[in-house]
């Protein structure tokens, strides 16, 4: 189901073409969400240089992507509350600088793994603050009747970066290691980082000023209460909010168990991103038809047939050896995706008050995050359990297959259970 809207938009993506602000919010958050998929592969690879061996790089490559998550749970809500206090652009702009100069410092810093962790941790702290300005700021630019082509735009874009990060991570992070072993991958990674703060600084952004052009107090504690408090008033924000962390919950173990799969189906581990570019693919696809004949899908269980979806594929994932098969699941499973996350995120941007966006932003990127957590931390030890205490054999695939299939029941009987409860107050809204 789509959310409601005032009036259909007549030109589509045509209008946000000639909408110059958002093309360069747009610009910007292509050259950023490409340098964050570039950054995740370095992550993985910069691994064996780290101190990593066969026996820990299973538990340290978790520790990485735990490392990167961990910032959400500690400052999702607080960097809402921060975006609505401050200039959205100068936060967009920063940030981004900011992890451009953390990457190319890299280099002169010891070959420690601690070192690694600290570099994923403090560049997700700094994406904690970027994600809600960069959704605070769409609406700002947008018209009402447009959000929903922006939304699909940038979901679009967000899963058309996955392609070409993923896909070309690794072989761009070679050609920039053969002009330089020693820095020239984290040349190029802070580079993209800085393009995309300098093209949002330039970005013009007239946000409404408050009441008073002096600095307000902050006052963090009361602000989380009082977004808390508007999730608790508003219970269709509240569970389209709960879609999305499941989503993001599966998403973030099909990372993991994406390195899994490219073994099961003879290729590399390091090519675990072309798999996951596979998935953008059908985001894509999905977030594009949204965006051009939304209308025609409204009053449809858009989620609750695309949480149908992921679980067929996750199914099918833990039966098949094939290449081509594998692809096109993996394409099946983002058209899914991308039929709960447009329509939801559209929902929570329509609903919220423009004062009370950043911390309902910050608060979602906050829960999401925490439920990233779990399947990254899960995921892995759970596979090698089963393996060595079930199977006794590290190299079955037993512990994927029992992992993939686990999965694919509980996103079953959760996204029937969460498109139920959306649908009562749906009925209740109207």
């Amino acid at each position: 189901m789509l959310p409601t809207r005032s009036q259909p938009s007549r030109n589509g993506f045509l209008a946000l073409l000639h909408n110059h602000p958002f093309m360069m919010l747009w610009s910007g958050q292509i050259l950023s969400q490409i340098a964050d998929k570039v950054f995740f592969v370095l992550l993985i690879a910069l691994l064996s240089d780290y101190g990593s061996s066969p026996e820990t790089e299973n538990s340290m490559r978790s520790a990485v992507m735990i490392a990167a998550t961990l910032p959400a749970i500690f400052f999702g809500s607080a960097a809402g509350i921060f975006v609505d206090r401050y200039d959205k652009k100068t936060i967009l702009s920063g940030c981004n600088i900011l992890r451009g100069v953390m990457l190319l410092l890299l280099p002169f810093l010891p070959k420690a793994f601690i070192i690694l962790i600290a570099i994923a941790f403090l560049e997700s702290i700094l994406t904690q603050f970027f994600a809600p300005a960069e959704q605070a700021t769409i609406p700002f630019l947008v018209k009402p009747e447009n959000l929903l082509t922006a939304n699909a735009l940038f979901t679009t874009t967000m899963m058309g970066s996955l392609i070409v990060g993923f896909a070309i991570g690794d072989p761009l992070l070679k050609v920039a290691s053969g002009f330089n072993p020693e820095w020239g991958r984290e040349i190029l990674v802070g580079g993209l980082y800085l393009l995309a703060g300098i093209v949002l600084y330039l970005m013009p952004l007239k946000e409404k000023k408050h009441e008073s052009e002096t600095i307000v107090p902050v006052h963090p504690w009361s602000d989380f209460k009082e977004g808390l408090a508007y999730l608790r008033k508003d219970s269709l924000v509240r569970y389209a909010m709960l879609q999305l962390m499941i989503l993001y919950s599966v998403l973030a173990a099909l990372t993991v168990l994406a390195i899994n799969l490219t073994q099961k189906i003879g290729l590399e581990k390091t090519q675990f991103g072309l798999l996951l570019a596979a998935a953008g693919v059908g985001m894509v696809f999905g977030a594009a038809a949204l965006g051009h004949w939304g209308d025609r899908f409204r009053r449809k269980p858009l989620p609750l047939i695309g949480f149908a979806f992921m679980a067929f594929v996750l199914t099918m994932f833990s039966f098949t050896s094939k290449q081509g098969l594998s692809f096109a699941l993996s394409g099946f499973f983002g058209l899914g995706s991308s039929l709960v996350a447009v329509p939801m995120q559209t929902l929570i941007q329509q609903r919220t008050p423009e004062a009370m966006r950043g911390k309902v932003f910050g608060f979602q990127n906050n829960i999401v995050n925490i439920a990233l957590s779990v399947p990254l931390a899960v995921t892995g030890p759970l596979i090698d359990v089963i393996n060595n205490q079930v199977a006794r054999n590290p190299q079955s695939e037993l512990g994927l297959r029992s992992v993939l299939i686990g999965m694919s029941v509980v996103v079953t009987i959760v996204g029937i259970w969460a498109w139920r409860s959306t649908r009562r107050v749906l009925q209740d809204a109207v």
